[in-house]
């Protein structure tokens, strides 16, 4: 008996041991797989999230003049294959763990970025131009103006490297 006294005062004099969740903080897993965040400044529309979701809750359209990426959570696993597999680094899982939502929210539950389009300076074409981090991993240690280079195509792009290379190789 005097064993159970002694836990129980100690217990009282520690006080309470659980989180105040959801009337304070709370802990959260710095690893933590939450909501998504899409950077659209750096989402070239690639595809690839969409591709690699195995729930099939990230879905790109095309709308006019932009690319619409958006992602389901009534669908979503938090796998992180999204993130994972982003070229560009566009996507990140963030800590919001809040999905709890009521039904009839399920099919607005979303996160809607855009992905705007821009005209090529050369050739007038639509297109989403290039991240800057991955025009820095395309042209790594190539002395050339990235930013001048975001305002053309891929095609144009293409054009323009052949053409240094031609003049580089003539001198």
């Amino acid at each position: 008996m005097s064993g159970f006294l002694k836990i129980a005062i100690r217990n009282l004099l520690k006080g309470p041991t659980t989180d105040p969740y959801p009337f304070g903080d709370t802990f959260i897993p710095q690893k933590l797989r939450g909501k998504l965040k899409v950077d659209a400044s750096e989402c070239t529309a690639c595809r690839t999230c969409e591709e690699v979701c195995p729930s099939g809750a990230i879905k790109i359209t095309k709308n006019e003049g932009a690319y619409v990426h958006t992602t389901w959570y009534n669908t979503c696993c938090f796998c992180g294959n999204c993130e994972f597999f982003c070229p560009t680094g566009a996507i990140k899982l963030t800590t919001d763990f809040h999905t709890a939502h009521f039904q009839d929210e399920k099919y607005s539950f979303v996160t809607v970025a855009v992905i705007k389009e821009t005209e090529c300076k050369n050739c007038k074409t639509k297109f989403v131009p290039p991240s800057e981090a991955l025009l820095k991993r395309a042209y790594n240690g190539i002395d050339i103006d990235l930013d001048e280079l975001k305002l053309y195509c891929p095609e144009c792009r293409k054009k323009i490297a052949f053409e240094r290379l031609h003049l580089w190789l003539r001198h």
